[in-house]
């Protein structure tokens, strides 16, 4: 399925706003700390986590995008602070990322440790001044919700046992689903419950948004490791075949790849499942799904 038009369309008003947003701060942040954070912010991507929260948003009848602009850039801030320290020779030690040499490779690892501080810190920030959350109460339940999501009960506990599981032996496709659903899922499921919840979404709704988000979560980490054994570096933009390399359990390493296909296909249903349950509105969600599960990078 090729590229929904409203991906395309919420990426590059994404980087646009990211673009505008690091400019205010080159007086305040000094070099080379900001340009080791635009580089790594700017390097490209497809901006799935802002368009999911964005796409949510819309679905459950919010009509004010760039009133929610600073939710969606915040989340693309902590996501790319992730990557960077993903990338880091102590973490899965990769040279390249979105096509373009890592940021601890651009410039070196102690300015890339901190520019992904730096952007983690920006991420919060910016969900501080999102314009629709004048309830303090919301605003607060985004916060409190975001930090869990990437902390040690979800992302980054994640990367623990992810890191964990490269000096075991695992043969069990529950423990590989495990911490993906810390590492890759609790970020993209936050994005999807932020944009219904800044929508003034109803119970159903809400819930709708979560089990849409907890599905491509999934998903997308499902198609990651089947992509890593079947394109090639050019069209994922970083390194193919390290999975393998390093001895990584994945979807693929521990099913093959046809099981793994079917599980991507199972899970591309779920999603499907609960974007039928916002009616209409749930339509772009389930494009957003179908492409995930058909993406070539």
């Amino acid at each position: 399925m090729p590229c929904p038009s409203f991906l395309k369309d919420d990426a590059e008003q994404t980087t646009l706003a990211l673009s505008a947003m690091l400019d205010t701060r080159c007086p305040a942040v000094p070099a080379p700390l900001l340009p080791a954070m635009r580089y790594a912010l700017m390097a490209g991507g497809k901006r799935i986590r802002p368009t999911l929260l964005l796409a949510c948003y819309r679905a459950c009848g919010g009509e004010q995008t760039a009133m929610v602009m600073n939710a969606a850039m915040a989340v693309e801030c902590v996501h790319t602070y992730s990557l960077i320290h993903d990338d880091l020779p102590c973490m899965d030690d990769d040279d390249w990322r979105r096509g373009m040499p890592s940021c601890h490779k651009r410039f070196d690892e102690a300015t890339a440790v901190l520019a992904g501080d730096a952007l983690q810190g920006l991420g919060f920030e910016l969900l501080t001044q999102v314009q629709t959350a004048s309830d303090t109460d919301l605003t607060l339940t985004l916060i409190h919700k975001l930090a869990i999501a990437i902390g040690g009960q979800g992302m980054v506990g994640g990367q623990v046992l992810d890191m964990q599981a490269e000096q075991q032996a695992i043969d069990n496709v529950l423990e590989v689903e495990r911490i993906h659903i810390h590492k890759t899922g609790a970020l993209i499921r936050y994005c999807c419950e932020a944009g219904a919840m800044l929508a003034g979404a109803n119970e159903q709704q809400q819930q709708a948004c979560s089990h849409y988000g907890a599905a491509v979560g999934l998903l997308f980490q499902i198609t990651d490791d089947i992509l890593d054994v079947t394109a090639s570096t050019v069209e994922t933009g970083k390194s193919a075949g390290k999975d393998a390399a390093q001895g990584k359990a994945t979807y693929v390493s521990l099913l093959g790849l046809s099981e793994a296909r079917r599980r991507a296909a199972n899970m591309c249903e779920n999603a499907l499942d609960a974007a039928e349950q916002l009616g209409g509105n749930g339509d772009g969600l389930q494009q957003l799904a179908h492409y995930m599960l058909e993406r070539r990078a």
